[in-house]
């Protein structure tokens, strides 16, 4: 008879984690389809591997739709995968008709984002980019500025895990990066660069793979939010 070997707690921990990971994914990929619905859905996780309905009150139940509000964990308290849908079940509530945006900042204990130098690769740790991974697989898109790509030269990929890649946005409006930067030429994921009509050459539609989808003039004096975003970008 062959020996079973027993799961450490490692990969115990692993296998829950991943396993919410793809009740989150789904979560988010049903949230559109049940933003109609007046009334509170629960729904199990089913043998295969998909979310599906449940009648109230069932114990199987894992996650809960609940209407002008979202999804919700329905999993015990002190269960520890609990705390992880928890965490990202909001981010997958978001919708077409009620869209969210997310502000990611990685930081020391000391509260610095990066040293004194600006090196700042990683100030964080392994969980923390994770955590950024999945935030960007539960996104449509993820938005940096010109100093972020030369700084760090990013790809703002889920290649960590599972899930899709979102659209990269780069706002560059004093047109300072080159085509060299990796999220120019990486087939992983479209990418839109914004730059000031003014500094685009006659005809000029790409930097790299990346389409130069929209050109803004400089903003104006008066000021929003979208202005805000582009002035700090330069």
């Amino acid at each position: 008879m062959p020996t079973i070997t027993p799961a450490s707690p490692v990969e115990a921990r692993n296998d829950a984690v991943d396993l919410v990971w793809r009740i989150a994914l789904a979560a988010a990929e049903l949230a559109d389809t049940l933003a109609g619905a007046n009334h509170g859905t629960l729904f199990a996780w089913s043998p295969e591997e998909q979310l599906t309905t449940v009648p109230a009150g069932s114990p199987a139940a894992v996650i809960a739709w609940r209407p002008g509000v979202g999804w919700e964990p329905r999993i015990p308290a002190d269960d520890p995968r609990h705390a992880f849908l928890d965490l990202y079940l909001p981010i997958c509530s978001a919708t077409t008709a009620r869209p969210m945006t997310v502000g990611h900042l990685g930081q020391s204990l000391d509260g610095f984002i990066a040293m004194q130098d600006g090196e700042s690769q990683f100030v964080t740790g392994r969980e923390n980019l994770l955590h950024l991974h999945r935030m960007r697989a539960l996104s449509d898109a993820v938005i940096v500025g010109a100093g972020t790509v030369a700084a760090d030269d990013p790809l703002l990929t889920t290649r960590d895990v599972p899930g899709p890649s979102p659209l990269r946005v780069i706002f560059d409006p004093g047109r300072r990066l080159l085509d060299r930067f990796r999220v120019f030429h990486d087939e992983s994921a479209p990418t839109l660069y914004v730059c000031a009509s003014t500094r685009l050459a006659p005809g000029e539609t790409r930097i790299g793979r990346a389409a130069i989808y929209l050109s803004c003039s400089a903003p104006s004096a008066t000021g929003d939010a979208a202005e805000s975003l582009w002035r700090a970008a330069a």
